[in-house]
């Protein structure tokens, strides 16, 4: 095995909403076996780190094992909320990407580092 580090968008998806001016993010992996990787790296507190900008005043994650999933609460940073903000993304759906573009390390296979390798060569 060996750690690469890879995007989130690289092993994941997400999924945004809003609840008045409360963000909700879902985060769900690809491959289940990447959950313990994203669990250890992406904390509430990276995450409030990678939102410091809209000033979030809560970060909570939920995790659920059994999908490979977390949903991340981000208060008070969309301005507002859909009826008050005046910003073009009221509701915060493009705001996952802020998310997936968090870099974590994860193990890989040396065989499959090299057969990625071989395919794009």
């Amino acid at each position: 095995m060996t750690l690469r580090t890879v995007k989130l968008h690289d092993i994941a998806n997400a999924r945004s909403g809003d609840k008045q001016n409360r963000l909700n993010i879902a985060l769900v992996c690809r491959d289940p076996a990447h959950y313990a990787a994203v669990a250890e790296q992406v904390t509430a507190g990276r995450v409030a780190e990678v939102f410091a900008a809209r000033r979030p005043t809560r970060v909570v994650r939920y995790d659920l094992p059994l999908l490979a999933a977390f949903n991340f609460v981000l208060d008070d940073v969309l301005e507002g909320g859909v009826n008050a903000s005046l910003g073009l993304d009221g509701h915060g759906k493009s705001l996952s990407f802020l998310l997936l573009d968090i870099e974590i390390a994860i193990e890989t296979p040396v065989a499959r580092l090299s057969q990625a390798g071989h395919r794009s060569a």
